[in-house]
């Protein structure tokens, strides 16, 4: 027997987890600056401080997936859940300089184990005809975070000091880690060939009623076949990755570091170049989160029943496109807000197919690696892209930012375009 997360059951909480975690970082990253700044450190040390969150979203993904194996989903969720309370409780506490740099290293590196262990469980969870629609209802939960942390760290920062919303923020965590410890376990019969999960022990494996042991074994029997006759002989191999990664990480870290490049600069780009105040920037994040909260289900479902997910990846590139061109071509806040819910829709598109995707086509023994090698490097895009940016902005123009990010996501497609027709992989 293998034990697996029961994800009928478990959706709803996981999604309540994602909520809480994502509701807390947005409520972080507008103080955060703030913050550090009204404790009176250097220049130096402020980087510093911020560069070790980027540095431990690098080096996180790879322990991550180890520890997914090793201990099993609820253990390794509420670890990274921890950690990430003790990080946010610790910002509240301290104003040495050391040792906030090491709490936010461990805050970068909490979030990328959170974000490798939630997709990891959805891909070992679910099967193909399911995996788009639970990363879209999880998409769809980090979404609603995006929306609602900005707006109640925003109307605290009016009535409470600034180190009150990380206690909040470390709060939420730890009700994260409560509602992670009702999830459930499920047992389904080993497929032939297959080996337990490390880290799960007899002693958790549920038992079922006979209709419903009946129909998980159908469905386990499905994905493995289906994984088994995608992935080639290959997957037979111990260790082998029957997918192109470096051509997935490719496209990963193109598309986040085009995200990072928009997230960084255009609020700059809001005010400095359309005008714009800051409530109407900040807005503009507002419209993208809701459209992310509104789609991400049913892109995903569409990308179950579709069946070819770089199709939609592609898609969903080339939506972020058209938000970019929208506000390079004009500064009405109707047509911009338009342009940023798109985008926000074609951030679904591609969040919810590309990790299905990988879901579909890698061996169950590799997913939660692959997923943790493809998360941590895509991280390296996100420190290099903003630094490439900084540097055009002081030779050129903001305009020349956002240009350099439209190169970005066109070759975010082309390379998918090139995969898609080289391994036809649907």
């Amino acid at each position: 027997m293998r034990i697996i997360m029961e994800m009928r059951r478990n959706m709803p909480l996981l999604m309540g987890i994602c909520f809480l975690s994502q509701m807390g970082g947005f409520m972080i990253l507008p103080l955060f600056p703030l913050y550090i700044d009204k404790l009176g450190l250097s220049g130096w040390e402020m980087g510093l401080i911020f560069g070790m969150f980027y540095l431990g979203k690098v080096a996180g993904g790879v322990p991550a997936s180890a520890l997914y194996h090793r201990v099993g989903a609820k253990i390794s969720l509420a670890l990274m859940l921890l950690m990430l309370a003790l990080c946010t409780a610790g910002f509240a506490m301290t104003t040495a300089s050391l040792l906030l740099v090491g709490l936010r290293l461990m805050q970068g590196i909490a979030s990328t184990g959170l974000t490798v262990i939630v997709r990891s469980i959805i891909s070992d969870g679910g099967n193909k005809d399911n995996r788009g629609l639970y990363n879209g209802y999880i998409s769809s939960s980090e979404g609603g975070g995006m929306i609602l942390g900005p707006v109640i760290s925003g109307w605290l920062a009016l009535h409470v000091p600034l180190s009150v919303p990380f206690w909040l923020v470390a709060c939420c965590c730890l009700v994260a880690m409560i509602a992670v410890t009702a999830m459930q376990n499920e047992a389904t019969p080993m497929s032939s060939g297959s080996t337990p999960s490390p880290g799960l022990k007899n002693s958790e494996t549920a038992i079922l009623a006979p209709a419903e042991q009946a129909f998980q074994q159908k469905e386990t029997a499905q994905d493995h076949a289906s994984d088994n006759t995608q992935s080639g002989p290959s997957s037979s191999c111990a260790g082998s990755i029957p997918v192109p990664l470096t051509g997935y990480i490719m496209v990963h870290v193109l598309e986040m570091s085009a995200y990072a490049v928009f997230l960084t600069y255009f609020a700059l780009y809001a005010t400095q170049i359309m005008q714009w105040d800051a409530f109407s920037a900040s807005l503009a994040f507002t419209v993208a989160g809701i459209s992310t909260l509104a789609a991400a289900p049913f892109v995903g479902f569409l990308s179950d029943r579709l069946g070819d997910r770089l199709l939609l990846c592609m898609l969903g590139m080339l939506l972020i496109g058209v938000e970019v061109v929208v506000f390079l071509s004009t500064s009405a806040h109707l047509w911009v807000y338009i342009g940023m819910f798109i985008g926000g829709i074609g951030g679904a598109c591609y969040m919810d197919s590309f990790f299905a995707h990988i879901g579909d086509h890698t061996p169950e023994a590799n997913r939660s690696s692959v997923i943790g090698k493809i998360v941590s490097s895509a991280e390296i895009g996100s420190i290099a892209s903003p630094l490439i940016a900084a540097l055009l902005m002081e030779t050129s123009s903001l305009n020349a930012v956002f240009v350099f990010n439209l190169i970005l996501i066109a070759a975010a497609i082309t390379v998918q375009a090139i995969m898609r027709s080289r391994y036809r992989m649907t």
